[in-house]
């Protein structure tokens, strides 16, 4: 027996004519108030966009050009003054104190670093901490970075730490030197265990480093000092 199908298209049109005269309804009793959300939000999107433009950019170039001369000199490695400037161009913890992020991330990596090389190791940590860029390679480098300066005040759980995290977040041929560093943290505190564990993953993962050409020396006096 065939079955009869149902034409269900006069209820179907009669739905969406409904649905129609609803909106039309809405519409006719709150398009005022549409209105004026629709303009908000596109006073909003255009404000935002001059501020970009005409405040925030000039802003950020302005940094960026305050920085330069302090660029050159951490390029040159003169890392005091690239700091804390030359009385003519400013140092980048002048340039922090006056623009802070509006200079950009790496002004943060790069006064981090002078503070280091110049053994302010308090003094690095708080600028590397803020350093927040996005690129895994400096932000591993900040990190092993930031090890050193904990290292430097003989915070080793800290140093460790700020190790293993540059390991994690970044995998290439520096790599095996952060593994080298957290061999050495954990070795002072006495995890042999850990320190052979870094040690060995740069002699499997990173063969062709400098670090894995001098490994088996660590290797050698840990398992020597377990016997």
């Amino acid at each position: 027996m065939a079955t009869k199908k149902v034409n269900n298209k006069p209820e179907n049109q009669q739905a969406v004519g409904e649905a129609v005269s609803g909106l039309e309804l809405f519409l006719k009793k709150n398009g005022n108030l549409l209105s004026t959300i629709l303009l908000i939000i596109l006073i909003a999107v255009c404000a935002l966009l001059a501020l970009n433009r005409w405040v925030l950019k000039p802003a950020q170039q302005e940094a960026r050009a305050a920085a330069a001369g302090a660029e050159r000199y951490f390029q040159m490695e003169q890392y005091e003054q690239a700091l804390n400037g030359d009385g003519n161009v400013l140092g980048f913890a002048d340039v922090i104190s006056q623009y802070g992020k509006k200079a950009g991330q790496g002004v943060y990596f790069d006064a981090g670093i002078c503070q280091l090389q110049l053994k302010n190791y308090a003094e690095a940590v708080e600028y590397l901490k803020k350093y927040n860029g996005k690129d895994p390679i400096l932000k591993a480098r900040a990190l092993s970075c930031l090890g050193d300066a904990y290292a430097g005040l003989d915070q080793m759980e800290n140093a460790l730490a700020s190790y293993k995290s540059a390991i994690k977040t970044n995998s290439s041929v520096f790599t095996a030197a952060y593994l080298l560093k957290a061999g050495l943290a954990a070795e002072l505190l006495g995890r042999k265990d850990e320190a052979l564990g870094f040690y060995n993953d740069i002699k499997v993962k990173y063969p062709t480093t400098v670090e894995a050409m001098e490994v088996d020396k660590y290797i050698s006096r840990l398992e020597n000092a377990e016997n």
